[in-house]
């Protein structure tokens, strides 16, 4: 999905760009999105490869936590051979963002106005006594 900011006016299908999606599943383990390049008047488009897209849920502390990612593959056969992989991947990619994100977070400096103390120049906080957890 583009995440550039545009006028309303301005959006638009990128029709070089389109796919047919389908959905496979075993009921079980998770799905796998196909997504089939075709054309404007929607005819297969042989020019582009297929893209296959690994989804499911893995249960953690937090609750259900959703796991989606691309899957390397030319056909139908290799993307149900690569799922585990695929879902291991993005976890491992999941893991390691939470992991700088934290260390991010633990190496940077609080000024006394983002602490949300009235008494150390910030806005009154709500609930957490102005602390950052």
């Amino acid at each position: 999905m583009n995440t550039t900011k545009r006028n309303l006016d301005d959006v638009q299908m990128d029709t070089a760009n389109l796919y047919r999606e389908e959905t496979i599943t075993d009921l079980r383990t998770g799905t796998i999105k196909v997504l089939y390049p075709i054309t404007v008047d929607g005819s297969a488009d042989p020019m582009r490869p297929p893209m296959f897209i690994c989804q499911t849920e893995l249960m953690s502390n937090a609750g259900m936590l959703p796991v989606s990612a691309p899957i390397e593959a030319t056909n139908l056969a290799e993307a149900v051979e690569k799922f585990p992989v695929a879902v291991k991947q993005a976890v491992d990619d999941m893991i390691k963002r939470v992991q700088d994100y934290q260390r991010e977070q633990a190496s940077r400096i609080v000024t006394p106005g983002e602490l949300g103390s009235p008494h150390l120049g910030g806005a009154p906080s709500g609930g957490k006594g102005g602390l950052i957890l």
